[in-house]
C-alpha cells in the first residue's frame, strides 16, 4: 500500500480535537499541494497519502482519519467507488469529493455514494479547509454552481445496463464487442443504445456517450 504517513510536518502534536485527514489523489504533486496546504491549518493534521480508491479504506482504518478528501478520477478504483466502499465500511470517517471534473451527475453520484460534500479543485484554500471542517463536524458541503446546475439537470436517467453498454461504446466498440464483453445478446445491446440515444436527446451513440460523460452520468 502506497501510504504516506506524517508527510506533513506539524509544527505542534496533533491534539484530541485534530482533524484526522487522509488525502486520496492519483497526481502525486496535486496530492502532496492538498496535503501542504491543508496540514498548514492548526486544526488538521494529514495523516495519510494514497493514490487510488483501493487504498482509500484501509488507509483511514490503518490511521483513524477523521475526513478522507478524495479525488474521482483514480485508477484501480474511482473516488466515487472508493466513497461508496467507505461508506459501506461502517468506519467513523467523511468524505469530501475534490475534483478537476465539476459535473452535475458526478454530484448527484456522490451524494448517493454517502459523500458528505463535493467541491470542486479551484476552490481557495481557506474555504477548502472550511468544508473540511463542517465535513467533519457533519454538515454537507457542496459547490453553490454545480448544485444549481445539478438540479436543472435532473436525476441521472440512464440505467445500469445503459450506462455499462455506452462506456464500452464511448470506447468505439460496435455492437458484437459489447455484446461479448457484457455477455448479452446483440439486440439486446442495440435497445440499450437506442434507449439511451432518446434518454440523452443524441443523434447516435458517439454523441449519447459524450452528453452523459460530460453530465458526469458515466
Amino acid at each position: 500500500m502506497s501510504v504516506v504517513v506524517g508527510s506533513v510536518p506539524s509544527p505542534t502534536p496533533p491534539c484530541a480535537h485534530t482533524i484526522r485527514l487522509l488525502v486520496a489523489d492519483d497526481q502525486a504533486l496535486v496530492r502532496g499541494a492538498l496535503a501542504t496546504l491543508l496540514g498548514l491549518e492548526k486544526d488538521i493534521a494529514v495523516v495519510a497519502q494514497v493514490g487510488t480508491g483501493r487504498e482509500v479504506v484501509g488507509a483511514v482504518r490503518d490511521q483513524r482519519a477523521n475526513v478522507a478528501l478524495i479525488d474521482i478520477d483514480m485508477p484501480d478504483m474511482d473516488g466515487l467507488a472508493a466513497t461508496a466502499a467507505l461508506t459501506a465500511s461502517g468506519l467513523a470517517c467523511r468524505s469530501l469529493i475534490v475534483t478537476t471534473f465539476g459535473r452535475p451527475g458526478y454530484l448527484s453520484r456522490a451524494l448517493e455514494a454517502g459523500a458528505s460534500g463535493f467541491l470542486v479543485k479551484d476552490t481557495p484554500p481557506g474555504d477548502l479547509a472550511e468544508a473540511v471542517r463542517r465535513v467533519h463536524a457533519g454538515l454537507r458541503v457542496i459547490d453553490p454552481a454545480l448544485a444549481q446546475e445539478s438540479v436543472l439537470l435532473g436525476p441521472n436517467p440512464l440505467t445500469d445496463r445503459e450506462r455499462a453498454v455506452l462506456r464500452l461504446a464511448a470506447r468505439g466498440a460496435d455492437a458484437r464487442e459489447i455484446a461479448v464483453a457484457l455477455h448479452l445478446g446483440q439486440g439486446t445491446v442495440r435497445n440499450y443504445l437506442s434507449s439511451a440515444i432518446a434518454k440523452t436527446h443524441a443523434r447516435n451513440r458517439t454523441e449519447a456517450a459524450r452528453a452523459a460523460e460530460t453530465n458526469g452520468w458515466l
